[in-house]
Formats: C-alpha cells, sequence, structure tokens
C-alpha cells in the first residue's frame, strides 16, 4: 500500500513538473520569441501597419475605410472610392452579408450599386468591375482592382484640378502585381493611392 501511494505521488508530481514546463514553454516563451521575431522582421505589419501624414495616423493599409463626403454617406467625388462595405468599415464587426450569388435581393442590390457607381464615374454599366459593386468577405478589403481604379480616374482628376494623364501615372505607380509573381491579383491601396493624390493636387 505504502509503495502504491509512493509511486502515485511520484507520478502526480512528474506530472505537475511537465505541465509546469510545457506552460512555461508554449504559454510564454514560444509566443514571447514569435511576437519578438514579428516585431523585428515584420515591424509595420506587427504594428497594425498604421499610415501617417505629417506625424499624424491616418488609417491602416490592412484597413478600408469611407471616403464619403463630410457629414454624409454620399461618395466625395475628389477621392478614389473602395469597394463597398456591409459593416461601415468598422473592423470590429467584419463578415460578408452572406447572401448567396442568386439571392434576389442581391442581386437586385449588385445592379442599383452597378448604375450608381457608372453614374458617378461617367461609364457605361459594362465597365463596371464586379470589386466596385461588391463587397470582400471581411468587409474591409484596403484595396481595390486596377480597373476599378482605371474607370475613376477621370472623375478624380478633374475634381481635383489634375489632368488625366498624372492621375493615371499616378495609378499604375501604386498597383501593385500578384505575391510572389502568381498568388492573388494585382491590387491598389486606395488610402496611399489618395495620400499620393492629395500630395499630387497640393504641388499642382
Amino acid at each position: 500500500m505504502n509503495n502504491s501511494v509512493l509511486n502515485t505521488g511520484r507520478m502526480v508530481w512528474a506530472a505537475l513538473r511537465m505541465l509546469l514546463v510545457l506552460t512555461v514553454v508554449t504559454g510564454i516563451a514560444y509566443p514571447l520569441v514569435v511576437t519578438g521575431i514579428g516585431r523585428l522582421a515584420f515591424h509595420d505589419k506587427a504594428n497594425g501597419s498604421i499610415v501617417k501624414v505629417d506625424g499624424k495616423e491616418v488609417g491602416s493599409k490592412l484597413i478600408g475605410q469611407s471616403w464619403n463626403l463630410p457629414g454624409t454617406d454620399k461618395p466625395d467625388p475628389k477621392w478614389f472610392q473602395g469597394r463597398p462595405s456591409n459593416s461601415g468599415y468598422d473592423p470590429l464587426s467584419t463578415g460578408s452579408s452572406q447572401l448567396g450569388a442568386s439571392d434576389p435581393t442581391l442581386v437586385k442590390d449588385v445592379k442599383a450599386a452597378k448604375q450608381q457607381v457608372a453614374a458617378f464615374n461617367g461609364v457605361p454599366e459594362s465597365e463596371v468591375p464586379k470589386d466596385a459593386v461588391t463587397g470582400s468577405a471581411s468587409a474591409i478589403d484596403p484595396d481595390i482592382s486596377p480597373a476599378y481604379a482605371d474607370i475613376q480616374v477621370k472623375r478624380v482628376a478633374e475634381h481635383n484640378g489634375l489632368s488625366v494623364a498624372q492621375v493615371h501615372k499616378l495609378v499604375d505607380g501604386h498597383t501593385d502585381g500578384r505575391t510572389l509573381g502568381f498568388m492573388g491579383e494585382p491590387h491598389v491601396n486606395v488610402l496611399e493611392l489618395n495620400i499620393a493624390l492629395k500630395e499630387l493636387a497640393a504641388r499642382s
């Protein structure tokens, strides 16, 4: 009986020591090491990819935002517009509308959005790309397709006193290709593009 109790005690103590070691290694050491490597190797991304202008935080490269006229829900014609957002670009409330591609409500909303985007940018509905009228799965996609940026060039140029050629060059300079040459699609970060647009307009 004494040997049984002693053996049990030894096993419990061994288990407790193993639990302590694993807790320290996986619960403290590993997270600290990974966080440290992330901050050193990917400092910008690890800290939210915050964008600053004149020392002031204006957003994140990872989160889309509204470019509406102040105090309204109407898009400001002088800025490039991002993808529609089901959550109002709220990073704390991400998610799509959950409507299927054939859902009558979604079909109706997309048709209406296509008409609005076409009229707003002065282009035929046939030129309106999909990302201009459909939200992303996260509802906070910060990027748009080069095609969506292109149909906005003329409007943006007119409202900023710039030439179409100047704005086209700006879009081309802010178009990123596929990751590693084959992953994803070419895209344009709306926040970075609008910051560059503001700087260009200020110099002109």
